[in-house]
C-alpha cells in the first residue's frame, strides 16, 4: 500500500496516498523517442494537455529537451523558446499543477513565472548550481531523479555494486541538499530513473526494489512509460509497447507507488483504476 503524503508545490497541494496518480507526458521537442515533434506547436501542445487533463492526469510535465539515450543538450534560448507560448496559453485554463522538465535555473526561472509548479530535474539539483534557489524563491515542487552520468553517455556501460543501495543512497543524499538549500521538505519527489544509466537487470531491480525508496520518506516516481528496458523484454517497437507498459504499471499500483509518468493515460488510468478494484475488493 502507498504511504500518504501532502505534496506541496506554491500554491497547490496534491494528497498521495494509495491511489496512484498519473503525470501525463507532453514533450515540446522534435526528437524524443516516443512523441518527438508531434506537439511543436502550440495549439498541438494544447489539445493534448487538453486531452490528457480529461482523461485522468493529476500532472502535466512539459518538456522541451530531450533526456532519451544519446541526445544533445538544447540551448538555454531554444527550450525557453519551445516551452514558453505553451505555457502562456495554459494560464488560467488548467486547474492541474504543471511541471516542466528541465536542469537550467534560467528555464526554470522563466516556466516558474509563467505559471509551472514544479521541476523536474534528471540531474536532481546537480547540473546547475543556481537552480534549487530558484526553486526556493518560487516555493516550488521539485523531483529528484537518479542518473548515471548525462543523456548523452548514460548507457555506456553502467555498473553497479549493488543498484538499489547506491541510488537510495544518492536519492537521500539529494532530498538532504534540497532541504538544506531552501527547498520544502514537503516539496520533494524522489525517482529511481527507470533507463537512465541502468541495463534491463538494473531496471528490473528499481522495480523489485521499489519498497527500498519508499522507505526513505518521500513520494516516489516511477517513468516506466514505453521505454527500451520494455523492448528488451517483449522484443517490441516503442509504437508496441503499451500493454507492455500497462503491465509494469499494475506492479507499480501495487506497490504502492504515488506517481507513475506515462504517455497513455486514458489506458493507464484503466489499468490503475481496475488494479485498485481488485487490490481492495472483498471477499463475498
Amino acid at each position: 500500500m502507498g504511504q500518504e503524503f501532502i505534496y506541496k508545490m506554491r500554491d497547490k497541494s496534491i494528497y498521495l496516498n494509495s491511489n496512484v496518480e498519473l503525470m501525463g507526458i507532453i514533450n515540446i521537442t522534435p526528437d524524443s523517442f516516443y512523441d518527438g515533434g508531434n506537439y511543436l506547436d502550440r495549439d498541438s501542445a494544447l489539445d493534448r494537455v487538453q486531452e490528457l487533463v480529461e482523461n485522468g492526469a493529476s500532472i502535466i510535465d512539459i518538456g522541451g529537451e530531450s533526456s532519451r539515450p544519446n541526445s544533445d543538450p538544447v540551448h538555454i534560448n531554444e527550450e525557453i523558446k519551445r516551452i514558453l507560448p505553451v505555457l502562456k496559453s495554459m494560464k488560467g485554463k488548467f486547474s492541474v499543477p504543471v511541471s516542466v522538465d528541465t536542469y537550467k535555473s534560467e528555464v526554470a526561472s522563466v516556466a516558474l513565472s509563467e505559471g509551472a509548479d514544479i521541476i523536474n530535474d534528471i540531474s536532481a539539483l546537480r547540473f546547475d548550481p543556481k537552480l534549487p534557489g530558484v526553486i526556493s524563491d518560487y516555493d516550488a515542487g521539485v523531483i529528484l531523479m537518479h542518473m548515471k552520468g548525462t543523456p548523452k553517455n548514460m548507457q555506456d556501460h553502467p555498473e553497479y555494486v549493488n543498484v538499489i543501495d547506491e541510488i537510495s543512497s544518492f536519492l537521500s543524499e539529494r532530498a538532504e541538499f534540497a532541504t538544506s538549500s531552501g527547498i520544502s521538505r514537503d516539496s520533494i519527489m524522489i525517482d529511481p530513473g527507470i533507463g537512465f544509466g541502468k541495463t534491463l537487470k538494473h531496471n528490473l531491480s528499481i522495480l523489485k526494489g521499489i519498497d527500498q525508496f519508499k522507505q526513505l520518506g518521500y513520494p516516489v516516481l516511477i517513468g516506466p512509460s514505453r521505454k527500451s528496458f520494455i523492448g528488451e523484454l517483449t522484443n517490441k517497437s516503442v509504437e508496441e509497447r503499451l500493454f507492455g507498459t500497462a503491465g509494469v504499471v499494475a506492479y507499480c499500483t501495487l506497490k504502492g507507488v504515488n506517481v507513475i509518468r506515462v504517455h497513455d493515460v486514458p489506458q493507464m488510468k484503466d489499468v490503475v483504476n481496475l488494479t485498485h478494484s481488485i487490490e481492495k475488493a472483498e471477499l463475498v
